[in-house]
């Protein structure tokens, strides 16, 4: 245990650039605290150039040094400082010396440690009752829901969780936080009420949201005026089928279409034909989707430049602000969003506040899938509104090609696990006794089976699985098929030249956005440079807590991509976790080849055919449904 916040904030890697073998040699060079850090001073632990660099950063981190002293002195860990920077700014100590409970707005603090921060740090005894804990209490419950998708929670569900985390007073403490501002309050009118609402809260920054996006979907419907028709350019609908001919038509017509079906029923010929169209009638067309991997596979079907979203707007690396926003709007007079079940309310009013009036803007997506992991449900909640022009396929035109895959995906999105008999192997389901053995089943098959009866290279396979610990858990397989593909001893941040990564956050300003997968091609000075499809970029140390090696991801990471073979490993402990969305998602990741590691026994059917899509509470399809 360090004895000291400043040994605390070095361990805990708050001192960006500093890592732990010139940590390691600070005590030596008599730098104990604050004011023993210069450039001379560090000149003994390093040398000069790497001396100054590492000056400059530690200067740039006092604000998480200011708040980690309050977080040591409290005794409660001193990594809490970087979600605290973060959300609070630079001046996050002084924030937190006037209301230590605002702590609890920092990712993994309980109300618990809030609680003996407060006592720490406030010169009077704190109580229970004092509204700065109420609403911060109201807020962390409505962060905790959000976690969870939802944008509102009833008063009965907040009152109840206000009494599990000891708040004495639930009336108070919600109207302490609707007077701070940071809460507000709702009214929802259901049949089942008689005619009395249900009163709900939710935090302003995702209110603000969806009240955008209905906002910016009604915009574009009234602004946007009809460009194109099946009988001006007969050439482009020919070859569609009946439903295909009126999606593309509805994008011309209307100033918001959406466009959903399984895989296998022509969504991307639809798409195809929509970019076709524009292209004829001089529009300008922007090509977007939520991973790097969807906006490539849009952009080799189209022959358009495809991107992020993210990359689409201007993201500023993970502040979430964009450049394209209302005051300068994107130039596209056509803009399609392909898996848009992924996108979250704070991204959907993003985009949509940077299409201009009179834009055409083409949802894609398949509602069977996971919903976003941020919150909200867009594509559900614009469906379910039914006020927005919207084509379901159904046709299943994928059967030479991805055929036993497209049926297998459409039975289980309808609720059905049918056995699979497929002498093709295409669709291979591999039985697995424990997670230990599904572990092992996985490997062989990304190394060796897989490889050598398909043809298709370790390069082409991921693994995906609902769960990140156990043997058959992402953290393990990775540690696994690293071992067998790329061994070494992770020279650089615990990775080496060849590993496969996946990003976790948005470094859009460094070149990469979350849940890309990237490869990593080599050093220079100590810095990885990772290929995440558009060529190496560097990916510095400070970075490196946002990569995680990639051969195993979560079926959520994996969402949004496809790889032209997948391993679905299903261990025991998924079993409470499998859904029909859940299933029905990793499953659709595969082009060519699915093999299936079956270790959840009756959990794997029972979950597709009792478990549908998790409710989330939300106000968008009301809201679109009054108006906008």
């Amino acid at each position: 245990m360090p004895d000291t916040a400043f040994e605390a904030f070095c361990e805990a890697g708050l001192w960006i650039g500093l890592g732990r073998p010139t940590a390691a040699k600070l005590a030596a060079a008599h730098i104990n605290s604050a004011d023993d850090v210069t450039a001379d001073a560090l000149c003994a632990v390093t040398n000069e150039a790497r001396a100054k660099t590492l000056a400059k950063a530690f200067a740039d981190s006092r604000p998480r040094l200011e708040v980690a002293e309050l977080l040591f002195a409290s005794s409660l860990p001193v990594r809490f400082a970087f979600g605290a920077v973060d959300v609070l700014g630079k001046t996050a100590a002084d924030q937190l010396r006037v209301d230590p409970w605002r702590l609890l707005s920092v990712s993994g603090v309980e109300v618990r440690e809030a609680d003996r921060f407060a006592i720490a740090v406030l010169e009077e005894r704190p109580t229970k009752e004092d509204p700065r804990r109420g609403r911060a209490q109201v807020a962390w419950v409505l962060a905790r829901a959000a976690r969870d998708g939802h944008t509102v929670v009833p008063e009965v569900t907040m009152t109840s969780a206000l009494t599990g985390i000891d708040a004495p007073d639930p009336r108070s403490a919600i109207e302490a936080a609707l007077d701070h501002g940071s809460v507000v309050e709702f009214e929802r009118y259901d049949a089942s009420d008689a005619g009395e609402p249900t009163r709900e809260f939710g935090l302003l920054r995702y209110a603000v949201a969806e009240d955008a996006i209905a906002e910016g979907l009604a915009r574009l419907s009234t602004t946007a005026k009809p460009f194109a028709s099946e009988a001006e350019d007969p050439s482009v609908f020919a070859g569609l089928d009946p439903a295909q001919r009126e999606a593309v038509a509805a994008v011309a017509e209307h100033g918001v279409t959406v466009l959903h079906g399984g895989p296998g029923t022509g969504k991307s010929r639809s798409v195809a034909a929509v970019v076709e169209l524009a292209r004829r009638h001089g529009k300008y067309i922007a090509l977007a989707a939520p991973t790097g991997r969807a906006a490539k596979r849009l952009e080799e079907l189209t022959g358009e430049p495809a991107s992020t979203i993210h990359r689409l707007l201007g993201a500023h690396g993970q502040t979430g602000e964009f450049s394209r926003n209302e005051m300068w709007p994107l130039d596209a007079e056509v803009v399609v969003v392909d898996e848009s079940s992924m996108v979250d309310v704070e991204l959907a009013a993003a985009l949509l506040s940077a299409c201009a009036d009179g834009t055409h803007l083409l949802l894609v997506g398949d509602p069977a899938q996971l919903p976003s992991i941020g919150p909200g449900r867009v594509l559900g909640d614009v469906l379910d509104s039914g006020v927005i022009p919207a084509t379901e396929l159904t046709i299943l035109h994928r059967q030479a090609e991805g055929g036993a895959i497209a049926r297998l995906a459409s039975a289980v999105r309808e609720g059905e696990l049918p056995a699979v008999d497929d002498p093709n192997r295409e669709v291979v389901v591999v039985p697995a006794d424990g997670s230990a053995d599904a572990a092992r089943r996985v490997v062989q098959l990304v190394t060796d089976s897989i490889p050598r009866t398909l043809g298709i290279e370790p390069a082409d396979i991921q693994v995906v699985t609902p769960v990140h610990r156990g043997a058959a858990g992402t953290q393990a397989l990775n540690a696994a098929l690293k071992a067998e593909l790329n061994p070494g001893t992770g020279t650089v941040g615990g990775f080496d030249v060849g590993d496969r990564v996946c990003a976790t956050a948005n470094h859009v300003d460094e070149g990469f956005a979350n849940g890309e997968v990237g490869l990593v091609t080599g050093v220079v000075d100590g810095v990885l440079q990772i290929d995440f499809g558009a060529g190496p970029v560097p990916v510095p140390g400070k970075l490196l807590t946002d990569i995680v090696h990639g051969w195993a991801l979560t079926v959520h990471r994996a969402q949004g991509s496809e790889w032209p073979a997948i391993v679905v490993a299903l261990p025991p402990e998924a079993s409470g976790m499998l859904s029909r969305p859940l299933v029905y998602t990793a499953l659709t990741r595969a082009q060519r080849h699915l093999s299936i590691v079956h270790g959840s026994g009756t959990a794997l059917a029972r979950g597709v055919r009792d478990v549908g899509s998790r409710p989330r509470r939300t106000r968008l399809s009301t809201l679109l449904r009054d108006g906008g």
